[in-house]
């Protein structure tokens, strides 16, 4: 009876747009647009090297403790361009092909692009001044 009044009350709820792995509604904010994870090759070609955009280029693996600090810290100073700027995010172990073909050879590797070309690059972690001026360069401002 309790798990019937329970799942009642669950279908009865508003929804709230798609759900992340851990239940929580995902937000819509221009950050979040700003920020994509490259599901393959014609997805890296079409959203990155053709992007009429500058677009940061996050190569990362689940397993690399510095990729998860500088990811997010990546992200929210992309996030703060207010759309100048993407940010794609690339896991070496599932798009092996990409970090072959941009000599990847540590993680986390960041590539600055614009008009499909590699302007600027940085392996290992930075501090925020640092993200802050990479970012700068790219934009130009």
């Amino acid at each position: 009876m309790a798990q019937r009044l329970a799942l009642q009350r669950l279908l009865s709820l508003p929804a709230r747009g798609p759900l992340a792995p851990h239940g929580r509604a995902l937000g819509t904010s221009a950050g979040r647009r700003s920020t994509f994870n490259v599901q393959d090759g014609s997805d890296f070609q079409d959203r990155v090297v053709n992007s009429p955009k500058p677009v940061v280029v996050d190569f990362h693996a689940q397993w690399c403790g510095p990729c998860k600090i500088l990811g997010p810290r990546l992200e929210k100073l992309v996030a703060k361009q207010e759309g100048k700027v993407l940010m794609a995010k690339v896991d070496i172990d599932d798009h092996t092909d990409l970090a072959i073909e941009y000599e990847v050879s540590a993680v986390p590797t960041v590539l600055a692009m614009k008009n499909g070309d590699v302007v600027d690059k940085f392996v290992g972690i930075k501090d925020e001044d640092q993200l802050e001026a990479f970012l700068k360069k790219l934009i130009g401002a």
